[in-house]
């Protein structure tokens, strides 16, 4: 049994995790043995909640004891001190999105994996969800792709790292969609949206980041032109949205491999640097 460590409680995906690890494990090859925060009300009902004994104060205490790290933290600037740790002490890690709030601290943690070759993602939950997997087959259906659109909530002025912390959702989705590296991006705003526009291997991307009110938030949607049809539907999250992506991550665990590339895991937090950069 995998003996995983996760930090990053005041996330929701964690109590998710918890849930289909510990409470109602859709595997019993992994576990969550420890988790990483203050001795509080909300971390120590997470442990009972899960049977967790184990509660630190540091991740880095966790180091040599379990068999790999999950990555939580809402703020993606605090992943990469989570993170390199344990790729440098050969540990495999999953950052649940984003994987950094920075181009350069998601090097960092791409370049730790590598120096010892272990394995690290970084995705986010839409990304392996049954909606987007028929977006992905619509790709292929539509003849010769030309354009994407896809639209999610997101807030420029959110407390975890702005735009990074629901923007990775759409920019990682069509990084899927259309995948390469981003060109030439360019971006606008209305009142409540930020829309970004680039270039993917010759494919237009627009992102349409909707900034959310205290009743509601925009679906996550995409559409798909090409030269012969097109494609456009809904991604919808249901009880079970972490699964899909937990799933991946055992499997990392148990074939030792990383389901994307480094690049891949870079140009979502790429377009999102360079979102920042022009909304500043």
């Amino acid at each position: 049994m995998f003996r995983i460590a996760l930090v990053g409680t005041e996330n929701s995906h964690a109590r998710e995790i918890i849930h289909h690890l510990n409470v109602d494990p859709i595997t019993e090859a992994a576990r969550i043995v420890a988790l990483v925060g203050p001795d509080d009300e909300h971390n120590r009902a997470l442990a009972t909640t899960g049977t967790i004994t184990q509660l630190v104060n540091t991740s880095a205490e966790l180091i040599g004891s379990v068999d790999a790290l999950i990555v939580t933290n809402r703020d993606g600037e605090l992943h990469r001190e989570h993170a390199v740790p344990f790729l440098d002490a050969g540990i495999p890690v999953w950052v649940d999105k984003p994987l950094a709030a920075s181009t350069a601290d998601a090097q960092a943690i791409i370049d730790a994996a590598n120096r010892t070759s272990t394995p690290v993602t970084s995705y986010s939950a839409v990304r392996w969800l049954a909606d987007a997997e028929k977006l992905a087959q619509g790709t292929q259906q539509v003849g010769e792709l030309q354009a994407i659109t896809v639209t999610g909530p997101a807030d420029p002025a959110s407390e975890y790292s702005g735009i990074f912390f629901y923007g990775i959702h759409a920019a990682d989705l069509a990084q899927r969609l259309a995948p390469g590296e981003p060109e030439d991006l360019q971006v606008e705003q209305t009142t409540a949206t930020v829309i970004a526009r680039y270039r993917s291997n010759g494919v237009l991307v627009t992102l349409q980041l909707v900034q959310p009110t205290d009743t509601g938030r925009v679906p996550f949607h995409a559409e798909i032109v090409g030269r012969e049809g097109l494609v456009s539907h809904d991604v919808r999250l249901d009880e079970q949205y972490v699964v899909p992506g937990l799933k991946v991550f055992l499997n990392l665990l148990a074939t030792g491999r990383a389901p994307l590339d480094d690049a891949t895991l870079l140009a979502p937090i790429t377009v999102l640097e360079q979102i920042n950069a022009q909304l500043t």
